[in-house]
């Protein structure tokens, strides 16, 4: 408030004291006359012969900010020479704030702020002034701009805009280490007075932290600060205008400095021994205890590698870190045996995985300890003397011969007794069974090596004391092999001699086959039979490798003499016992050229001349097939011209021609005028006699003069076409239709003469009047007939 006070006071003093009045002529005045207020002339309009000067030069006014009287605020006055107090001349304000922040006397030309201000709102107002005749409301001067500027006072405290701060400085870090900087802004006046430089000092944070007074920049203080001591501080900051003196507003913010971590500390076993204990049935890979080293630090800087220093008992026994915990896991290597061994110990480093060179020389960054592992004895399942039991028997070996034993024993203090079972998920069929106590395994079935070779199922045996506990064993049984079948001639078992053979010519090799084994376990001998033995025209030469060739004796073979031979051969096997067999060869006589390829091993071409070479041959053969082409193309046509004597020509143009060629289909012929359906193929193919052709012979039981029959027929179809043509729902009787075979639901069968047998047998013709209606007229035809016939008998 001293400080506003005294500024106001000066600035009425520069104002009211005529300090800034602008340069104007002076009327003249009184001696001892002074100036008693801000006031800007305008220049007004003179005589001619008068000389005219510029208004004013100093056109600006200041007003104080944040005033707080409670009457209007003096800015200044205007006035125009030309007034000579008559009141009449009008003063006018325009322009920034006029009329809202500032108003202004139309008589005396006196500004007034109606309203506080505020420079860092608006530093100063641009404004217009005119001065007008009151009667002829002309400007009496041109329009003149003039300036009010806001006088700054010290109203706004410095802030810190990004405030709170956050900071981190390693620990450990010498005095002197920069750690932030802070800044502070002040709203008010940098360029007039000291309102707005400004000071900064700690108020809370000594002696740790300081600060520049004119930057800001706060660095630490003390030597050594370790971040396992304390890691957070807080530290208050203030920055004061005015430079920091007395009365000068001030504003604080709040940095939070934190410590971040460095490598500064070992890790730590809190004791030197770690005792665990063990159960020996732990399996291999387990985790079986955890052991923990503690490092202060933070982080990577905290991560902690174990290892086991090599010595006795740390062969079974391996360790690796748990990232989340940096824990030590102990895991099993090995299994362990309370009955071989009850303690282990060995010891264990941790030691940092990242190191800064700048604590070496505090010391080596690890640590050690003693791990003592006491194993706990656990009732254990019987143990197999072997992991696997490999037997032999033979096939048909009798029901209940022994092949083996298994044997299991209870390796914990106070062994127990052992039982042996089958287990029945393995041996579904019951081939094997097994002594309970003494654990030897016995055929229960007849083996065949033929059907199974190898039997594998488990056995289980268990503790007398504790059933439960109980242990599997796989059991491997091959069967050997009984030599039962004899070998035989692998095919083929037919082979040819050439009729020019030589002695001791192989002409095929054989190799044998033996159900029992495959030939590579077997060894097989090869011989002639002793009855073929004597005068041979062929042997079998042994190679002694489980094949064998057939050899000629005979200096030539003729197939006139002897088509064939068969070779008894005698094959013996190498297995106890021994099994043998004869097999007999087919060996062929065929002819064959000079270098031995077969021309021809058929009968037939024995038979041909000697000199008939293979040109000749086919001559001869192609002269038989054209010989019988023209035999079949010359019966084709004569049966062709018997077939055009009976069919009626289709040119012929007549019509509606009804040709009959056999009787109609009887009562399940409902298609007769359809042609392609009253054609059977498969009655044609089955009998090979064409209906169309008329036979060479036909026999009948009684002969007709053909005047008679042509009679008969003619009235017949007559008699037909007049009942359809008559009847309007018949179809036209008088259309083409052609009867192949009978039709298919006839009870008389085939009427066909062509089909008959021809015989000079008589036949009986009454059956006829026994079908029905349809059959009436032929009854009669043929009934009426049987009193010309001499030779029958009644």
């Amino acid at each position: 408030m001293l400080t506003r006070n005294c500024l106001s006071l000066l600035l009425w003093i520069l104002f009211d004291g005529g300090l800034l009045t602008p340069l104007q002529p002076q009327p003249q005045q009184t001696l001892g006359t002074e100036p008693r207020e801000n006031v800007i002339h305008l220049p007004g309009r003179r005589s001619h012969f008068q000389r005219v000067k510029r208004g004013w030069v100093w056109n600006q006014f200041f007003v104080l900010e944040e005033y707080m009287g409670s009457e209007p605020q003096y800015v200044g006055k205007l006035h125009s020479d030309l007034d000579k107090g008559e009141g009449t001349v009008k003063y006018t304000l325009s322009g920034d704030g006029a009329g809202t922040v500032f108003t202004i006397d139309e008589t005396t030309g006196d500004i007034h702020a109606i309203r506080s201000l505020d420079r860092e709102e608006k530093p100063f107002y641009t404004l217009r002034a005119q001065a007008v005749d009151i009667e002829t409301r002309k400007p009496l001067e041109p329009e003149s701009e003039f300036i009010i500027k806001v006088q700054d006072i010290n109203d706004n405290e410095p802030k810190f805009l990004d405030g709170p701060y956050v900071a981190s400085v390693p620990e450990m870090s010498p005095v002197g280490a920069y750690v932030l900087q802070v800044k502070a802004t002040d709203a008010d006046d940098p360029t007039y007075g000291n309102s707005a430089r400004v000071v900064y000092s700690i108020l809370q944070g000594q002696p740790y932290f300081s600060i520049d007074p004119k930057t800001g920049i706060i660095r630490t203080a003390l030597p050594n600060m370790d971040r396992e001591v304390k890691e957070q501080y807080q530290v208050l900051i203030q920055a004061k205008d005015m430079g920091g003196q007395l009365g000068g507003l001030a504003g604080t913010t709040v940095v939070n400095i934190t410590l971040s971590d460095v490598n500064d500390n070992p890790p730590r076993f809190p004791k030197s021994i770690f005792h665990l204990k063990v159960p020996e049935s732990s399996p291999v890979g387990s985790a079986i205890g955890r052991i923990r080293a503690v490092d202060p630090d933070f982080g990577q800087n905290a991560e902690i590698e174990y290892n086991i220093v090599p010595g006795d008992g740390g062969n079974l026994f391996d360790i690796v870190t748990d990232e989340d915990t940096q824990e030590g896991v102990i895991k099993l290597k090995k299994p362990l045996d309370f009955e071989t061994k009850k303690a282990y110990t060995f010891k264990v480093e941790a030691s940092n995985l990242h190191l800064d060179h700048r604590f070496h020389s505090a010391g080596p960054f690890k640590d050690t300890a003693t791990v003592k592992i006491s194993v706990l004895d656990v009732d254990e399942p019987p143990v197999f003397s072997k992991p696997l039991y490999t037997m032999e028997v033979y096939e048909d070996t009798p029901v209940g011969t022994i092949i083996g034993a298994v044997t299991a024993q209870d390796l914990d203090v106070g062994s127990s007794a052992v039982r042996y079972f089958i287990d029945w998920k393995s041996d579904g069929d019951s081939y094997f069974t097994i002594d309970g106590t003494e654990g030897t395994i016995a055929t229960n079935e007849l083996l065949d090596r033929e059907s199974t070779a190898q039997y594998n199922f488990s056995i289980i045996a268990s503790k007398v004391s504790n059933p439960l506990l109980t242990s599997k064993v796989n059991i491997l049984i091959n069967v050997l092999d009984v030599n039962e079948f004899p070998p035989e001639i692998s095919v083929p078992y037919e082979t040819a001699v050439c009729e020019n053979a030589k002695p001791g010519q192989i002409i095929q090799i054989v190799s044998a086959a033996d159900r029992d084994l495959s030939p590579a376990g077997q060894q097989f001998s090869f011989r002639l039979s002793p009855e073929a033995a004597i005068k041979p025209n062929f042997t079998v030469r042994d190679f002694r490798n489980n094949t064998a060739g057939i050899e000629t004796r005979r200096n030539g073979y003729s197939r006139r003499q002897q088509e064939l031979y068969f070779l008894p051969v005698v094959i013996e096997d190498s297995s106890y016992p021994v099994q043998s067999s004869t097999n007999t060869m087919t060996i062929r006589v065929c002819r064959c050229d000079s270098d031995g390829t077969i021309l021809s091993c058929n009968v037939e071409a024995i038979f041909l001349p000697v000199g008939l070479s293979t040109g000749a041959l086919i001559a001869i053969l192609l002269c038989i097939v054209i010989l019988l082409a023209i035999v079949v193309l010359y019966v084709a046509l004569r049966r062709q011209r018997k077939k055009d004597t009976l069919m009626t020509s289709k040119e012929d143009i007549r019509d509606n021609v009804i040709h009959y060629d056999d009787e109609g289909g009887g009562e399940e012929d409902t298609q007769a005028f359809d042609i392609g359906a009253l054609r059977n193929p498969t009655a044609v193919e089955e009998n090979k006699i064409r209906r169309d052709i008329k036979p060479d012979s036909l026999c009948l039981p009684r002969q007709r003069p053909p005047v008679e029959d042509s009679t008969d027929i003619r009235d017949f179809i007559h008699q037909r076409l007049q009942e359809h043509d008559l009847d309007p729902a018949a179809p036209p009787y008088d259309s083409l239709a052609t009867f192949a075979y009978e039709g298919a639901g006839s009870l008389a069968g085939s009427l066909s003469s062509i089909d008959s047998l021809a015989t000079d047998a008589d036949q009986d013709y009454d059956y006829l009047a026994d079908w029905g209606p349809r059959f009436k007229v032929l009854a009669d035809m043929f009934g009426e007939e049987e009193s010309y016939n001499p030779d029958k008998v009644t």
